[in-house]
């Protein structure tokens, strides 16, 4: 029998989570403004796939184990700081000689995977999850479950509120293809990465 209540609960709490501005709302709102809906959707389906790869690994107990160990969970750390920031760079450094909304002449699942890694390079996510779905399982509930049920939910809620920013800066796409303005979109979005990954680099074990 499912607790409705611990569920509503989470849903309010994985909410409020996500409509606070990171990553995430970031990488989906540039890639909607200067490459168009399809490839946005596609890096929307990536940090999906991230939120529920940690939701399976919450439940399995693999993030619990990067939780209490400073070598895995900075292992992880390093490689996504490393990560943010040649992404951030690769943003500095773009030749806009493509036709926006091409994908740059690669492959289109390689905003799938720019989301998939993204998300799943960030070892916030794995210890927000490890220590937040544990508090809203109700007691004898199947950890399992309630951990895939949790992480859904949080999928959901992550579609609606990425979706409706893609779909309102639709009207604008005309003067956010501008080459000044891509080229101002790109160098915000490679500094917020290459601050982020700065930061999680530079983050302390606590």
């Amino acid at each position: 029998m499912i607790d409705f209540g611990a569920v509503f609960a989470f849903a309010i709490a994985a909410g409020l989570l996500t409509l606070t501005p990171g990553l995430d709302t970031a990488l989906v709102l540039r890639t909607a403004a200067v490459e168009g809906t399809s490839q946005a959707r596609l890096a929307l389906a990536g940090i999906c796939m991230g939120l529920l790869i940690w939701g399976t690994a919450t439940a399995l107990g693999l993030t619990a184990l990067m939780a209490v160990s400073a070598l895995a969970y900075n292992a992880l750390r390093v490689a996504g700081a490393c990560y943010l920031v040649y992404l951030g760079i690769q943003m500095w450094r773009r030749e806009h000689t493509f036709k926006i909304g091409t994908a740059e002449g690669r492959g289109a699942h390689s905003w799938l995977a720019r989301g998939l890694l993204t998300n799943l390079l960030n070892p916030k996510v794995g210890v927000f999850y490890v220590t937040l779905l544990p508090q809203f399982i109700p007691r004898g509930g199947s950890v399992l479950g309630y951990c895939l049920l949790f992480a859904c939910i949080h999928v959901v809620e992550g579609v609606a509120w990425l979706t409706a920013l893609t779909i309102a800066v639709r009207p604008l796409r005309s003067w956010l293809t501008r080459r000044s303005v891509v080229r101002a979109l790109d160098c915000g979005t490679g500094t917020v990465l290459i601050g982020c990954g700065v930061a999680l680099a530079l983050e302390g074990r606590k």
